[in-house]
């Protein structure tokens, strides 16, 4: 998983797995989910993310996901 924001473009992306996208949609307003081919989620795109995310409201915990037993 990889997050970026570019303050250019003012856009967070939040990849999910590597590969090349063939679909999106759109989920909500200013957000866009990019598909493979087979229909998997790849990544997730924010625009305009300053007006949506703050960085005081980002936390991140990985534990669950490598704690799973």
């Amino acid at each position: 998983m990889k997050i970026e924001y570019s303050r250019d473009a003012d856009v967070l992306t939040i990849q999910l797995r590597a590969g090349k996208p063939a679909d999106s949609r759109d989920v909500a307003e200013g957000v866009i989910a990019h598909l493979s081919a087979k229909g998997q989620l790849l990544e997730i795109e924010i625009l305009d993310a300053s007006k949506v995310v703050q960085k005081k409201d980002i936390e991140v915990s990985m534990a669950p996901l490598f704690n799973a037993t």
